[in-house]
């Protein structure tokens, strides 16, 4: 088959261009390195200014006795009657006081559900859950209100670091469930109007204990 010399020109520079490795225009977009700029400042500050960001509500405790305080007050501040919670563990930091308004079955019936949490992502202000957790997969979105109880040593930069995390935590029999919480519920999917509260609670708090 004959060729012409326009084509075969064409073909030419082809063959020189292959036989020349071309270097990479962005090398640094090939994702060796992270696209983030790294932390700037503590992680407990960094997730509180992301989660207040998206509307979520932060209480920083000292210590555990704080916590108690900090959280029975709230809850009698807001006049809640009925607070679900299924984790041991929670219970007990909350102290005898919410003995009283306390359920551990009544989840469509409660005022606010309280749980704890797998990390926090300080970048996005993120709270991590899985399906491991005793509270399981429905607490944390079917109640109107969601405190979370977490601690400082559970705080990680990215999302990275929270996933790692959890492997080695669960290694092999990893949660069926994994949820990334990013403050109150929300969609603008109805005329492009921001609304709170559609698919999950209307209103997060996160405890943050130093310990």
């Amino acid at each position: 088959m004959n060729v012409s010399p326009s084509k075969e020109n064409i073909l030419k520079k082809i063959r020189q261009a292959l036989s020349h490795s071309t270097p990479l225009p962005f090398p640094q977009s090939e994702g060796n390195t992270s696209v983030f700029q790294p932390l700037q400042q503590e992680a407990e500050v960094e997730f509180a200014e992301q989660f207040t960001k998206l509307q979520g509500k932060f209480i920083y405790c000292l210590n555990r006795q704080e916590l108690a305080f900090q959280l029975n007050s709230l809850i009698k501040k807001q006049g809640w009657k009925k607070v679900y919670c299924r984790e041991e563990k929670l219970i007990e930091l909350t102290g005898p006081q919410l003995t009283d308004s306390l359920t551990r079955t009544d989840l469509p019936g409660c005022d606010v559900s309280i749980t704890g949490c797998e990390a926090l992502v300080a970048r996005t202000g993120s709270i991590v859950m899985s399906a491991a957790q005793e509270s399981g997969r429905t607490v944390s979105v079917y109640a109107p209100i969601h405190i979370c109880i977490a601690y400082s040593g559970q705080l990680v930069y990215d999302i990275k670091e929270a996933l790692q995390n959890i492997k080695e935590k669960y290694g092999a029999a990893l949660p069926s469930l994994i949820t990334f919480a990013t403050g109150p519920s929300r969609t603008a999917d109805i005329e492009k109007t921001l609304v709170v509260g559609v698919h999950g609670p209307k209103e997060v708090y996160l405890f943050l204990v130093d310990v």
